[in-house]
């Protein structure tokens, strides 16, 4: 099979991905009577010369703090000298506003070489702000039953990955993760791929369903307990995200997407008393951070592209601390391939 066919394929899949978890979304908000549709937003690498992507978002009513499914193919056709042909992907992250309701964050993508070897990143993990542990073992069971061969390898490194140093704790619960993935067949690569996606969008449907129907009741207590979850999932994301910083530095055409994993709102005060606790240079960046966030903690439109130049900025000025992004085993390459 042509290089051109695998990422055709790989791009045809991820918008398929996109699209039922859009229309799996929407139908789940329109069953408890929220029947707002998601928005589609466009993004073009260069002008569209090197591709581009688009993404369905939603945010502000009564189902969803923030969700944003991306899809993007960046190729470099006309840059014959690039070690990257292309990459292809589908990131998603679903914040429901119900705090018994998990997060959930997936990331499946192709990355293929100039000189035709290619590989896969498959990342699924549930991210709940109050534990339930009959949807954590829904979840992982449901891994485990699509890749029974490789699940125990992908939850010691989505474990690694999702770790958190400096609070000793991780983000979230049940982290699957293949970093550079293949197994000589693409065939079979991209089937595993195609399964892990559905596995996990019928998964987390049937998961967010039931706690909008059956936890209805919510305290200030939950609320703030939430809250104070997506303040460890931004510090997570913007101080340790290897994807998330990659994919800043590589360009800055798509910040609005990249960051799209930010939920609404985040406990200010609570950041600043992990300011002391992390190491340098990393206090610097949780500082710049902090200090663009307004005092009412609201992560807006406008907020994140300030926060993308904050993290910017920080590499530009300390490119030593990449070293310092979570990893598994393997480390990909990512701004190595763009450059």
């Amino acid at each position: 099979m042509s290089s051109v066919s695998r990422a055709d394929d790989a791009t045809q899949l991820v918008q398929q991905l996109q699209s039922e978890f859009v229309r799996g979304l929407e139908g789940v908000a329109s069953g408890v009577g929220e029947n707002q549709r998601f928005v589609r937003f466009e993004w073009l690498r260069d002008g569209g010369i090197h591709g581009g992507g688009n993404r369905y978002s939603s945010a502000g009513n009564s189902v969803f703090n923030r969700a944003s499914v991306n899809v993007s193919h960046i190729h470099y056709d006309d840059m014959p000298n690039k070690a990257l042909s292309s990459a292809t992907a589908i990131s998603t992250i679903i914040h429901p506003c119900n705090p018994h309701a998990p997060s959930v964050h997936m990331h499946i993508s192709w990355t293929e070489m100039r000189d035709g070897n290619g590989y896969w990143r498959l990342m699924a993990d549930l991210n709940p702000a109050i534990f339930y542990p009959e949807d954590a073992e829904t979840f992982e069971k449901s891994l485990a039953d699509t890749s029974p061969t490789n699940i125990k390898e992908a939850l010691e490194e989505g474990k690694r990955y999702f770790y958190i140093p400096t609070l000793d704790r991780h983000r979230g619960t049940t982290h699957f993760y293949l970093e550079k993935y293949q197994s000589g067949d693409f065939e079979a690569d991209i089937a595993l791929a195609r399964d892990i996606g559905r596995q996990v969008i019928t998964t987390y449907l049937t998961i967010f369903q039931q706690a909008l129907e059956n936890r209805t009741a919510i305290t200030k207590e939950d609320k703030n307990a939430q809250l104070d979850y997506h303040t460890l999932y931004f510090f997570q994301v913007l101080t340790l995200d290897r994807g998330t910083t990659s994919g800043l530095l590589v360009h800055a055409q798509n910040d609005h997407g990249v960051m799209g994993s930010l939920p609404s709102y985040v406990n200010k005060n609570l950041l600043l008393s992990w300011l002391n606790q992390i190491e340098h240079p990393q206090n610097e960046l949780l500082a710049a951070l902090i200090g663009r966030l307004p005092d009412t903690g609201e992560v807006n439109d406008e907020t994140r592209g300030l926060l993308a130049e904050v993290v910017r900025k920080h590499y530009g000025k300390h490119p030593e601390a990449i070293k310092l992004q979570a990893s598994g085993s393997v480390i990909p390459p990512t701004l190595k391939n763009h450059s």
